[in-house]
């Protein structure tokens, strides 16, 4: 089994952005803070996920720099930000304002895009999957280039978050560029997918170790033993809304809370 040292374990939530006034997602982001998240995440979509594709629904990094203005201690960003959406040098200098409005809290989750009626609606080249992420590959330099020709820089080395898990290309990209790789899978599969991850990285020479671990969790904390094993160390719960109930966010930050006092987070 592949393992790793992970730093403190951390608690993310997941606030949809649909089905709901900003008003109640606003709440909803000060409600979170205030029980002690430590990341808060939107994402980049311009329809609703789920069962209902249509209805209301906000975009992602204008919110995000509300989001800025309205905390002051979590971690913000998207999970993640769609790469065909926007230049990517513009893309960078968004996220450098947002750094600097949250006095150096964000977290650039970036990922390939999949969900194709946005791409239609929206005028963008849908393409393949291969070619998105051949696209983020080339954007991903850019981002960091443009980073360092702004004026003022960003507060400090903005993390970038990288979610997918597609083994060929996908993985090749974290190796190459991600601080943070979110995972949609966990278990067996995401083993396997470390295993591949850790390849990737040792042909250009890279600690895997370097690039921290984060999943898309829910229901009992009790049942995330083998994430914490392979060294997962921020745990992200997704809640749609539009009631954003937060019964199972505060399960698993008791549940932090044990584990980083050595408990065993059961």
């Amino acid at each position: 089994m592949i393992t790793q040292t992970s730093s403190k374990t951390r608690v993310g939530i997941q606030l949809a952005p649909q089905h709901v006034d900003y008003p109640a997602i606003r709440r909803a982001a000060a409600q979170a803070e205030e029980l002690g998240v430590d990341v808060l995440f939107n994402w980049d979509h311009f329809f609703p996920l789920g069962k209902v594709s249509q209805g209301k629904h906000f975009e992602c990094w204008t919110m995000l720099g509300a989001w800025a203005e309205a905390t002051s201690r979590v971690e913000i960003g998207p999970l993640v930000t769609c790469n065909s959406y926007r230049n990517p040098d513009l893309l960078a200098d968004m996220a450098r304002t947002v750094d600097h409005i949250s006095g150096g809290r964000l977290i650039l989750g970036i990922g390939a895009g999949f969900k194709e009626q946005e791409y239609v609606e929206y005028g963008y080249e849908f393409g393949t999957p291969g070619s998105r992420i051949d696209d983020l590959a080339r954007s991903l330099p850019r981002i960091e280039h443009r980073f360092s020709r702004l004026d003022p820089p960003p507060t400090r080395k903005i993390p970038v978050l990288i979610g997918g898990g597609g083994e060929k290309k996908m993985l090749r990209v974290v190796a190459r560029h991600a601080d943070i790789w979110h995972s949609f899978a966990g278990g067996d599969v995401l083993e396997h997918k470390m295993k591949v991850l850790a390849e990737h990285c040792a042909a250009i020479g890279r600690d895997p170790a370097e690039i921290k671990r984060s999943v898309l969790v829910g229901g009992d904390p009790a049942e995330c033993e083998r994430e914490v094993e392979l060294g997962v160390s921020l745990f992200v719960v997704r809640d749609p809304g539009p009631s954003f109930d937060f019964g199972e966010l505060r399960d698993w930050l008791a549940w932090r809370d044990e584990h980083n006092r050595g408990g065993d987070g059961g």
